[in-house]
């Protein structure tokens, strides 16, 4: 027998079926050409291409009707410090029985400067397996070492461990590993690339035009947002150095490379060398701005409440050539989360029945970054950090077939999972839990700025049924775009499709808003301790 729909769905189905998604998906597109054109030079922070960028946005918030609700008008401005180490003045290398072995910059090794960092550092390593320390579940892999003045290498991947995958995913971070190593007296990290097939890129070490160009390393001016104090070195390492550092070691890299693959615990040991490194540092001084505007709640009690929505608005500028383009334009990451956050708020504005709750749109900066300008947000809103009730956070979402299932990162934790369910539903489209959890995507983006401020939030990927031909047509984009100059105006993208997920995203924007209560994290998620700990 036929399950009936509810009344109130086929109504919303047929109201559905009357949207010219493509004639929505090509407004969409408009504002992603203009973001990922050349001339803004891949938006990168504190470029003329950005400015142009949060100028654009401004308009539109402007052209729109929306408030400005930035500490300047539409802007809240941010102040950067940077870091750069200067390459003919800095070395990197290995000193094994007296006998220095020099590693190449940006070939075999690159330095991530930070603020503490000497002018010069020699000091023992231990590799310490992966480097995570998760209380929940029982797992130290630093237990029993002695890390006092020592350099702690590690492999970048998610210990293989029987835990629940938020908690993985905390505490596979950069900043909590951190924490737990500088806790046990480390002094600074080396760190390996993932060898696990789906976690590497094609062609991570090869891109043509010789080494990798010096990292600019930023970090927020304001003293209280920093996280990595006390980090003297940051070293990472590509599939070229990471095996000399095990040279003379009680096991190769190619054995530790076959664990992870694998799945596997990793052991720990001191490593026969000591790391030497010499760097000159050029500081400097980048302001940039996150663009945020208001949309006011009709409902008099609840007007003074926020749903915000959220994307990132900078990306990576320009970098080492691949193929001869040097421009890494960014137009799914994250210029068409932009673009959805001005087409929602176009939908939004001129909707009949407008939100009881209010709806802030944040264009932010510096999510290339390390998370910058929404952790600065967060902590420092324009408005009430009480008042905010939820944040719809888009980054990268990826239209690239039509939308069938929407990927919800963070589906179960909070009431929003439910919420999102039925905005999908109601537009024909299928939730699904995140296809790839081992890539923690859920705290490597803006959203997890608010999660740590106990607000609950969600993220978006377009889903995919195992094995089919959507699923590949991602991971090949994943190998061959993702921050590269390929993901640029020329990929193909399906446009009407994301018209329909903005529409997702706008029935989810007005369930929220217009909801008696606010989201609340549900009682059995990890996450729920931001909350209690903001309290």
């Amino acid at each position: 027998m036929k399950r009936l729909l509810p009344p109130l769905l086929v109504g919303a189905l047929l109201t559905a079926a009357s949207i010219d998604y493509n004639a929505e998906g090509r407004m969409w597109w408009a504002h992603v050409q203009f973001l990922a054109d050349d001339q803004l030079q891949g938006r990168n922070v504190g470029t003329e291409g950005f400015h142009k960028a949060a100028d654009y946005v401004a308009e539109e918030f402007r052209r729109l009707g929306l408030k400005p609700a930035g500490t300047k008008g539409y802007f809240q401005p941010i102040k950067f410090n940077t870091l750069q180490v200067v390459p003919a003045q800095s070395t990197v290398g290995l000193v094994r029985n007296g006998t220095a072995q020099p590693l190449e910059l940006g070939v075999e090794a690159s330095l991530n400067p930070r603020a503490g960092m000497p002018p010069s550092i020699e000091a023992p390593m231990v590799f310490v397996g992966y480097g995570m320390v998760i209380p929940e579940a029982h797992y130290d892999d630093l237990a029993g070492l002695d890390l006092r003045g020592k350099i702690a290498v590690y492999v970048n991947a998610t210990a293989p461990i029987d835990a629940p995958v938020p908690v993985k995913s905390h505490y596979s971070s950069s900043v909590e590993r951190w924490n737990s190593l500088r806790k046990a007296g480390a002094i600074g990290v080396a760190t390996i690339p993932n060898p696990r097939p789906q976690a590497a890129r094609s062609g991570d070490d090869d891109l043509d035009g010789g080494p990798r160009p010096p990292q600019v390393s930023f970090e927020l001016a304001d003293r209280s947002l920093r996280e990595f104090t006390g980090e003297s070195i940051a070293v990472s390492l590509t599939r070229r150095g990471a095996p000399k550092f095990f040279e003379g070691a009680s096991q190769s890299y190619e054995q530790v490379q076959q664990l992870v693959e694998a799945g596997q615990p990793l052991p720990k040991f001191e490593l026969p060398a000591t790391l030497r490194v010499k760097a000159t540092l050029t500081r400097g001084n980048v302001e940039s701005t996150n663009v945020v505007a208001l949309l006011p709640g009709s409902d008099p009690a609840l007007k003074k409440e926020y749903v915000v929505m959220s994307a990132h608005l900078d990306h990576v500028g320009v970098g080492r050539p691949v193929k001869g383009d040097a421009i890494y334009n960014g137009a799914m990451d994250d210029a068409s989360g932009i673009a959805s956050v001005l087409e929602v708020a176009r939908l939004l504005k001129q909707s009949p029945n407008p939100p009881k709750r209010s709806v802030l749109f944040a264009a932010v900066t510096a999510e290339e970054k390390g998370e910058l300008g929404s952790r600065y947000f967060a902590a420092h809103p324009t408005v009430p950090a009480s008042a905010i009730v939820a944040d719809i956070n888009l980054d990268m979402f990826l239209p690239l077939y039509p939308l069938r299932y929407l990927e919800i990162q963070g589906l179960e934790e909070s009431t929003l999972g439910d919420i999102v369910r039925a905005a999908a539903e109601t537009l024909g489209v299928e939730a699904q839990r995140d296809n790839e959890p081992e890539q923690n995507r859920f705290i490597r983006s803006d959203q997890y700025s608010f999660i740590r401020r106990g607000i609950p939030s969600l993220a978006f990927k377009f889903g995919y049924a195992a094995g089919s031909p959507e699923e590949k047509t991602r991971q090949q984009w994943i190998h061959e775009r993702y921050h590269r100059p390929s993901d640029d105006l020329s990929q193909p993208v399906d446009t009407a499709a994301a018209a329909l997920f903005d529409r997702v995203i706008l029935e989810l924007i007005h369930r929220v808003a217009d909801a008696p209560e606010r989201p609340h994290w549900n009682e059995g998620s990890f996450f729920r301790r931001f909350t209690l700990s903001s309290k």
